[in-house]
């Protein structure tokens, strides 16, 4: 932290102490965050794309304050057992959380008690905009495009396609193609992208939906091709469109999704923006760049930007979240 910060975050907790005693303890906790070791807790398994931007841009942060922050990896049940561990953490600044739409927007739908309250536990920092997913077919269905796919899907009457969770992106893209073009895919739930692709390796899928750099795995080995991408093009196959520019309507085509951080609820807000400008400060570095370039994704954006897109987005995913018609698990 540079001496003008310490002298503008010295003045502000002055003033606040002649204010009222809550505004003293903001303050306090910001001028002393961090104290310790900084646990950041990525709800996804190692090796996915939300483990390296998680590791990315931990390190970039620990450089910055001079403590340590160590990524633990906790999957299992769509992100939720993770960040069930974050919102019952202290909310001071010292345990964050790592992960994806799914964990904050999905799991309020598909969970009966997914052991947090994204609206009551949680404080989303900051988040990265998604890129375009890749929907990627297994070369013996002879699948080159969307209309290709709704093809052999009906052909076969039945298709098997890999998610990565319950509730996540590729679940809810398939009810959705499921609904437009009356087909019976079949979603196949991973506990996280990898072990996804690995499936798809062993030719136990039809399909699969996922990042594009995880998907390398598949595609050089000429395991898949991709026949679509979701919502976004992907600069590296600029040939390749997406699922609306091949004929899907569904408004869920429309938003990109996120990775992205998050403290428990009664985190200092003070320490909740110092977070966000880390974040949006890591974009520069070039261990993160990388990785951003490697996932073809955008920067990570500031508190209030942040904000204004989960609410933007967050209906649309509500609505097709329920439109899976699952039971609450």
């Amino acid at each position: 932290m540079s001496a003008k910060l310490d002298r503008r975050h010295f003045v502000a907790a002055g003033t606040a102490a002649l204010a009222m005693p809550f505004a003293v303890r903001n303050a306090s906790a910001q001028t002393t965050w961090p104290s310790r070791q900084i646990r950041m807790i990525c709800s996804y398994p190692a090796g996915g794309q939300t483990d390296l931007l998680a590791r990315a841009y931990g390190e970039f942060i620990s450089k910055q304050i001079g403590k340590t922050v160590v990524i633990e990896n906790k999957p299992g049940a769509s992100g939720a057992i993770g960040t069930a561990e974050v919102a019952r953490a202290e909310p001071d600044g010292h345990t964050i959380l790592c992960s994806i739409s799914t964990t904050y927007i999905m799991n309020r739908v598909v969970m009966k008690n997914p052991g947090y309250d994204m609206d009551k536990d949680l404080t989303l920092v900051s988040v990265i905009p998604g890129a375009g997913l890749l929907l990627v077919a297994n070369p013996r269905t002879g699948v080159k495009t969307l209309e290709d796919f709704v093809a052999f899907a009906r052909k076969s009457g039945k298709v098997n396609f890999g998610t990565y969770s319950a509730g996540s992106a590729p679940h809810m893209t398939i009810n959705e193609l499921n609904k437009q073009y009356g087909l019976n895919i079949e979603p196949v739930h991973y506990r996280g992208e990898a072990p996804m692709w690995t499936g798809m390796l062993e030719g136990t899928l039809d399909a699969a939906m996922g990042s594009y750099t995880a998907a390398q795995s598949v595609l050089q080995s000429d395991r898949g091709t991709v026949f679509a991408v979701h919502s976004k093009k992907v600069d590296a196959i600029p040939t390749i469109k997406t699922l609306p520019e091949q004929g899907a309507t569904s408004k869920f085509f429309t938003v990109s999704g996120f990775t992205g951080w998050a403290v428990p609820k009664a985190t200092p807000q003070p320490v909740v923006d110092r977070l966000a400008e880390l974040c949006v400060a890591a974009n520069n570095d070039p261990k993160v760049k990388e990785v951003l370039a490697t996932f073809v994704l955008e920067p990570a954006i500031g508190f209030k930007e942040t904000n204004a897109l989960y609410q933007r987005e967050l209906p649309i995913w509500i609505e097709s979240a329920q439109a899976l018609g699952l039971e609450p698990a």
